[in-house]
């Protein structure tokens, strides 16, 4: 027997709808650079069905692949919405990638049209000549400055958006199509090889939606304003330039190089009420605002929404005693990304609904839920990824229909999830383990300690022993700091040596680079 249902294909543009329809009034800002520009989200839609327009009479169709090198802005987020919403495909390109890992993406993803900030087209520029197929380059402007497309390849034409946007007919609506039709791109980091890329599809993007506003998650709640500090150009910012106007929530855009100081300014003058970002990030934040607490008003903020990488409980009490509860969850590429969530920092909480996960000992046996058993996190659901762009390295990745994500974590009766370190992370001293992240979190405690790593080094008698990175705020010795740990983690945890770094070694998103500091380790 059949259902008597109708048959309406899940599509990025229905929550554009929703947002243009039912909150056409709702006021965001986007931080341009020295002026705070507000939208509405009529405004929102109008641009981005006269970009889907524009981007039609350039000769982007059904599949055709549009690249976006750009910052948090309206002009970005309207991109969002137009690509996919007239069925091309938006690859969004990390900047903090390298020139060359920026040209692989490109080529793998076979880019026709590149949105760009103008202050990003350096990064770019001198490897166009490797991304065969690009023809069109859009600059995030108005043109006043003309020469930023002088020195392009001749095979490309340079175009200004204001003036693409100004002059091109807005879309009535856009088209309708199988929900199963690929609508976003984005590439894993590479921290271990070449990138990898992951296709969304419009069904999985609108699912995660859903997913993260529903009570008992995320629960993005339309009443609040979210200062989006995830870049857009990684994981399509967590989901948020989707779910947030579906919501009808108010967003804030950071706009280009936003520096620590500019999300205090954002701060003191938008009152957020939810800072969505990486750990590292408002760690620099307290870092500037300790130096001038009269110039910023925080009193605004009451979450702070982490991911990227377990929080630093000494991070995560600083901002508590400051009015900012940290909420925590976890997430990969692969996953678009939220796959758990935590209304605390000390798990990464239960599975999103739709969201199945399990936990695989070594012989490939799920354990149990006792909070106690551990073994690799492997995750299946209608936003997880089944395969990579080009079917790349898949193999190697998936068990049975489900994704293996390299995480050793263990989950209680209650489904509450906790990661214990990342699988290549661990350290094996003496036959017993050693949590990378656990003592990250002990030092991370320690007044003086801004910041911290830890990685495993070769010994000839424990096999591994831990090292630790440290950011410090001021002069503090080895001996204070082991003294500090023996009170909080076994004796045989202790580092055995401390690095002091200016900054801790990151990835492209804002992870701990744990291969860099092996190798610059390896080479002293």
């Amino acid at each position: 027997m059949l259902a008597t249902m109708m048959d309406r294909p899940l599509l990025v543009s229905s929550l554009l709808w929703r947002a243009e329809n039912v909150f056409p009034e709702r006021v965001n800002v986007s931080c341009d650079g020295d002026v705070d520009v507000d939208f509405t989200y009529r405004e929102l839609g109008v641009q981005a069905r006269r970009l889907g327009g524009a981007l039609q009479g350039l000769g982007v169709e059904s599949g055709t692949r549009v690249a976006s090198l750009a910052w948090n802005t309206l002009r970005h987020l309207a991109a969002y919405y137009a690509v996919p919403g007239i069925g091309a495909i938006l690859h969004t390109v990390n900047h903090r990638m390298s020139p060359e890992h920026i040209a692989y993406t490109m080529q793998k993803a076979q880019d026709e049209v590149l949105l760009v900030d103008a202050d990003l087209l350096p990064l770019v520029a001198p490897v166009m000549s490797e991304i065969p197929l690009l023809r069109h380059v859009v600059i995030l402007g108005d043109g006043a400055v003309r020469d930023e497309g002088s020195g392009l390849p001749e095979s490309v034409t340079v175009w200004w958006f204001d003036e693409l946007v100004r002059d091109s007919e807005p879309l009535a609506e856009f088209p309708e199509f199988d929900e199963t039709t690929a609508a976003a791109i984005c590439f894993t980091s590479g921290t271990t090889g070449l990138p990898k890329g992951v296709v969304y599809s419009h069904r999985s993007i609108v699912l995660h939606a859903m997913a993260i506003i529903a009570a008992g998650g995320v629960a993005v709640d339309g009443s609040k304003a979210y200062l989006l500090g995830t870049q857009m150009s990684h994981v399509l910012s967590w989901g948020v330039p989707y779910a947030g106007p579906l919501q009808g929530a108010r967003l804030i855009l950071p706009g280009p190089h936003p520096s620590p100081d500019e999300y205090l300014r954002i701060v003191t003058e938008q009152a957020p009420d939810v800072f969505v970002g990486a750990p590292a990030v408002v760690a620099l934040m307290r870092e500037r605002y300790e130096a001038d607490p009269e110039q910023y008003d925080l009193s605004s903020l009451t979450t702070l929404w982490l991911g990227g990488q377990v929080p630093p409980a000494g991070l995560v009490k600083w901002w508590a005693e400051r009015g900012a509860v940290s909420v925590n969850g976890w997430g990969m590429t692969e996953t678009s990304p939220m796959g758990t969530f935590s209304h605390t920092a000390d798990s990464q909480g239960r599975p999103l609904p739709l969201f199945e996960i399990r936990i695989v000992d070594d012989e490939g046996q799920a354990v149990s839920w006792d909070g106690e058993a551990s073994g690799e996190l492997q995750v299946r659901s209608p936003w997880v990824t089944g395969t990579y762009l080009h079917d790349e390295r898949s193999a190697e990745s998936f068990d049975d229909g489900w994704l293996k994500s390299g995480d050793v974590a263990t989950v209680d009766p209650g489904g509450q999830v906790q990661i214990r370190d990342r699988a290549k992370d661990l350290i094996k001293s003496g036959g017993e383990w050693i949590s990378s992240v656990d003592l990250e979190n002990a030092l991370t405690l320690h007044p003086a300690v801004l910041d911290a790593a830890v990685i495993a080094v070769p010994h000839e008698t424990w096999q591994e022993r831990p090292v630790a990175w440290v950011q410090v705020s001021s002069e503090v010795g080895d001996e204070e700091l082991r003294d500090y740990l023996a009170a909080r983690v076994p004796k045989f945890w202790t580092p055995d040596a401390f690095v002091r770094v200016e900054a801790i070694p990151r990835t492209s998103v804002g992870k701990l680079d744990k291969v860099r500091m092996r190798r610059e380790w390896r080479d002293a």
